[in-house]
């Protein structure tokens, strides 16, 4: 599948801090997200970037304005329409990975199919493809036996699992060493530029800010520059 184009219009999230006291966190009058595109959030922590990662994917519903992907605005659906929007749509990459550690890397990369209509043995070929694409071993009983950057290229293939039009990560190269930080760049990188996908990251590491086609730069919520990048080779 090709990407999705996706646009936020008059988007806010507001946390209440006190009785009467309401802090913005994210304040964005317009962004568009296109196909084939590499789109990095990048900011200091605080800066909001992580916050309006969830808001894009529907995982947090703004205090006003409006987030579309192809026509659909997730802000209008509920919660049950927005979770059916990510299995159709979206594949999302945590930091802190959310790997069950008892589980197989194959049986990680499958809990998607846990919650879908499609049986999760015809997904088991895809699943193995995808950790081998990556290089993760499959002959592991447990997940908790991989190291870090394999672990967060296991959080890749479950994001990949049903080929999602748009791809959402949360610091994907956070913690890792540089060999594997290399490979989770190359690998959001190609999403991009050789199989169409919409890849929007939130993320201060200079090699994936290398690698993305347009930066948009935040803080306290508000961009502060947006512009297009010439992709490092």
């Amino acid at each position: 599948m090709v990407g999705l184009a996706g646009e936020a219009r008059g988007l806010r999230f507001d946390v209440r801090t006190g009785r009467r006291e309401i802090q913005t966190i994210v304040d964005v009058p317009h962004l568009r997200l296109e196909p084939g595109e590499l789109l990095a959030l990048a900011g200091p922590s605080g800066s909001g970037k992580s916050t309006l990662l969830y808001l894009l994917s529907g995982l947090l519903v703004p205090s006003a304005g409006h987030v579309a992907w192809a026509g659909a605005d997730l802000a209008a659906m509920g919660e049950g329409a927005r979770d059916r929007w990510r299995r159709q749509n979206a594949g999302f990459v945590f930091q802190n990975f959310h790997l069950i550690d008892e589980l197989s890397p194959l049986d990680n990369v499958l809990t998607p199919g846990w919650f879908s209509s499609l049986s999760v043995k015809g997904l088991h070929g895809r699943a193995e493809a995808l950790l081998d694409r990556f290089g993760v071993p499959r002959d592991r009983k447990r997940v908790s036996l991989l190291s870090r950057g394999e672990q967060q290229r296991v959080a890749i293939a479950r994001a990949l699992l049903f080929d999602p039009e748009v791809v959402f990560a949360d610091e994907p190269t956070a913690s890792l060493d540089g060999a594997s930080c290399a490979r989770v760049v190359a690998t959001l990188r190609d999403l991009a530029q050789a199989e169409r996908k919409t890849v929007v990251v939130a993320t201060h590491d200079p090699a994936l800010l290398a690698v993305a086609s347009r930066v948009v730069a935040l803080d306290h919520g508000r961009v502060v520059a947006s512009k297009a990048v010439e992709p490092a080779e």
